[in-house]
C-alpha cells in the first residue's frame, strides 16, 4: 500500500547503505534533499570539502536570498570532481546519516 502523493519508503540499515560506494550514497543522499529541498544538508556536506573557503561567503540559511539547491549541487560538481580523497570517510558518514534520518 501506498502513501497518497508518495511511495511508501524503508529506511535501509547502516549495513545495507555501508555496503554502497561513496558515489551511490551521493547520489541517493542528494536526490532525497534535493526532493526535500534541504539546502542546509548540501552547505553541511559542501563545508567539509577541501576547497570549502569557496563557499564561505554563501550561508546557506533557508531565509537567505542567495543559494539553492541547484547552486549548492553546481558547487559540489566544481569542487570534486567526485575524487573524495581525505574526505571520503567523513562524506560517507554524513550521507548515511542523511539517509537514514530521512
Amino acid at each position: 500500500m501506498t502513501e497518497s502523493g508518495s511511495e511508501s519508503r524503508t529506511t535501509p540499515s547502516f549495513a545495507e547503505l555501508d555496503a554502497l560506494s561513496t558515489e551511490e550514497l551521493r547520489e541517493r543522499a542528494f536526490a532525497l534533499a534535493r526532493e526535500r529541498r534541504d539546502i542546509g544538508f548540501f552547505w553541511s556536506v559542501i563545508r567539509h570539502l577541501p576547497n570549502a573557503d569557496e563557499a564561505a561567503a554563501l550561508d546557506g540559511s533557508p531565509n537567505s536570498a542567495g543559494p539553492t539547491v541547484d547552486e549548492a549541487v553546481a558547487l559540489w560538481r566544481e569542487f570534486t570532481g567526485h575524487g573524495y580523497e581525505e574526505t571520503a570517510p567523513l562524506l560517507r558518514a554524513a550521507f548515511i546519516d542523511y539517509l537514514q534520518r530521512h
